[in-house]
């Protein structure tokens, strides 16, 4: 009875691996060197955890559920190797030092963690290897159509779908398989970190407007950087990947006033 109404109480969207050798493999194919800080968002009961303490990390179990907080801090009690931390991964404090991430991250919250982790360059984030859902981790690493965030965080990490996880590995088993994303640092960014927000902003802008490039940007800029990075030159946001995002934004940034000042102006009454 009490196995069933813990199960009840499950957080929505956690779904357990059931193998620790799994976990073992997985921490393993993260290549995470000894000593790294390395966290496991969403712990759970800690089977990633005992993998990452196994493979030399300093972990950091992260977990918000009591009933998996007493678990883990019974599992733990005493190892060096661990400090768990309540706390929810959408919100609790990211390290200050280079860190790591290995997880099995909530499905209910996996885009929301993964925007805190690689949406700020400034997060010393060196590594991450996150299961998630499947469609999530397929959306964020197509060769095309590029997408606002994959264009994003593909500045300052490379972003790769590693393996398909599927949905008999855990339990209970979700609805749909799910995967291993890997963002690993650029040694050198394609965006500056402090022209984040600009960088940002004209994403925003261009991937909301749902027209060519060379109605929204100046038309003379876009069509040069077209001849020069080989993309249309009445390309929609969609059909750039992130290097030539990089590329473009430079050149915008760079553009005279002149140039600016020929950027299209948008007809009354178009589409928003």
């Amino acid at each position: 009875m009490a196995e069933r109404a813990s199960a009840q109480a499950r957080p929505r969207g956690r779904h357990a691996l059931r193998s620790r050798a799994f976990a073992d493999e997985l921490v393993r194919d993260a290549g995470i060197a000894p000593g790294t800080l390395a966290l496991d968002l969403g712990a759970g009961g800690g089977v990633l955890t005992r993998a990452l303490a196994d493979a030399g990390t300093r972990a950091h179990a992260v977990e918000l559920d009591p009933a998996a907080l007493r678990q883990l801090r019974a599992r733990f009690d005493g190892d060096p190797r661990v400090e768990v931390v309540e706390g929810d991964a959408t919100r609790v404090r990211l390290p200050d030092e280079p860190f790591a991430v290995v997880a099995n991250l909530p499905f209910a919250a996996g885009t929301a963690i993964l925007r805190r982790l690689l949406g700020d360059p400034r997060v010393p984030l060196k590594q991450l290897d996150a299961i998630v859902e499947w469609g999530l981790a397929a959306k964020r690493t197509a060769v095309w159509p590029s997408t606002l965030l994959g264009c994003t965080w593909g500045a300052w990490y490379e972003l790769r779908l590693v393996r398909r996880v599927p949905r008999a590995c855990f339990a209970p088993p979700p609805s749909v398989d799910a995967a291993v994303l890997r963002a690993t640092r650029r040694p050198d960014p394609l965006v500056q970190p402090a022209q984040a927000a600009d960088y940002e902003g004209l994403l925003h802008r261009a991937f909301a407007a749902q027209a060519p490039l060379d109605r929204i940007l100046p038309r003379g800029v876009v069509h040069r950087a077209a001849h020069e990075l080989g993309f249309d030159r009445h390309a929609a946001a969609r059909d750039l990947d992130a290097r030539q995002w990089a590329r473009l934004y430079a050149a915008v940034r760079s553009a005279t006033p002149r140039q600016r000042a020929a950027a299209p102006r948008r007809r009354r009454g178009s589409r928003r």
